[in-house]
């Protein structure tokens, strides 16, 4: 008894421990990676009060540092937009709680109105998040607090002074804007090839199941997709602001017409897995055309894992080598996209594998070829 007891204790204790381990590792992770934006927004939050408060005059600018703090912060938008957030919520807050506390007076329940009013207002104007609580912020601050030395509007100026601080700093010392496409994009890429294998797997094993957690995972991906979408365009704002960057302007173009395949290749290999699962449940085809295709999807995984290499390899040349073998290897791959070249003879499973071409299509545009081209390449029906 004592040691029927003894067993799930010891695996409570044994997964809390790889729990830890685990929270302690990803934490590690997460700080190695914060240490120069950690260094910047001090930097940028300390400089920024110094400012408002040593050279303009201001009395305990705080607003000067955070809105630099906002700005320099660790989320994906774009650092100009940011700024413009926090300068026009902040100018914009202050402003409609001025003109409403007029009508309505100082007090707690006007400060609710005050901030409900503000926070629609602000949804109304735009979509910006920091926007929002920024102009909510300052409307309902106006109500609550007493307006510093040399009016309300001393807020609003200390936080272009920060919003300043944070572009000037963005523009010397700025972050490596391909580190996040890349990261990203490796993600995307690495869920796109598992869907590929887990549907060569569903096929060559005849299971159903598993090309429908193909489809589930191949559509969880649309979120990824507008994640690098969203990094792109911040990292092409970096290389426009900043000198030291602009250089890396063509790589950051060769990401974001990549990617733009890579979605379209996305939504056919969806179409590809949901087809999938009919195929496999009516079996439509032959375990010889079963092998076939399975083999042809899983060297296309192959494939595109050499495409995220070609993407984000540091040299220029290595780059270009490695794009070279991953168009190759599609090509060699699109050439065999034919149902007599696969050993299907039912119409379904041709269907199936005319659904393949318009990928394939997608994958060596994203390497580089024109649309006729990569048409070309696939034979004739």
């Amino acid at each position: 008894m004592g040691i029927t007891r003894a067993a799930p204790v010891g695996r409570a204790v044994a997964a809390a421990r790889d729990y830890g381990r685990d929270l302690a590792s990803s934490g590690l992770v997460r700080v190695r990676r914060s240490l120069f934006p950690a260094v910047a927004m001090t930097v940028g939050a300390v400089l920024a009060y110094f400012i408002a408060e040593d050279v303009l005059g201001h009395s305990g600018p705080i607003f000067a540092a955070t809105s630099a703090l906002i700005s320099l912060g660790f989320g994906r938008d774009l650092t100009v937009r940011k700024v413009l957030e926090v300068a026009i919520g902040c100018t914009l807050g202050i402003a409609v709680g001025d003109l409403l506390m007029h009508f309505l007076g100082a007090g707690l329940w006007q400060a609710g109105i005050i901030l409900f009013v503000s926070i629609l207002l602000a949804r109304f104007l735009d979509r910006g998040v920091i926007f929002a609580t920024q102009l909510g912020l300052q409307s309902v601050l106006v109500v609550l607090l007493p307006a510093p030395a040399g009016g309300p509007f001393t807020r609003s100026l200390d936080a272009v002074v920060g919003g300043l601080i944070a572009l000037t700093m963005t523009a010397l010392l700025p972050r490596d804007p391909r580190v996040q496409p890349r990261r990203d994009l490796q993600e995307l890429v690495g869920m796109f090839s598992t869907m590929l294998r887990e549907c060569s797997a569903a096929l060559a094993d005849a299971d159903s199941t598993r090309a429908w957690h193909a489809l589930v995972r191949g559509r969880s991906s649309q979120s990824l997709v507008d994640a690098i979408r969203g990094s792109l365009k911040a990292s092409s704002e970096v290389t426009r602001i900043a000198p030291a960057y602009r250089r890396h302007r063509a790589e950051l173009e060769e990401i974001e017409r990549a990617v733009e395949f890579l979605d379209l290749g996305l939504r056919n290999g969806r179409v590809v897995a949901r087809r999938l699962t009919s195929v496999i449940n009516n079996a439509a085809l032959t375990q010889t055309a079963a092998d076939s295709i399975a083999d042809l999807l899983a060297e296309t995984a192959d494939a595109l894992d050499d495409v995220a290499l070609g993407l984000v390899a540091e040299r220029r040349e290595e780059r270009r080598a490695q794009m070279r073998t991953a168009r190759l290897e599609l090509a060699d791959i699109a050439a065999r996209a034919h149902p007599r070249q696969l050993h299907v003879e039912r119409l379904e499973g041709e269907a199936l594998v005319i659904l393949l071409r318009p990928m394939l299509v997608d994958l060596l545009e994203a390497t580089g070829h024109a649309h006729e081209e990569a048409v070309a390449l696939l034979p004739r029906l």
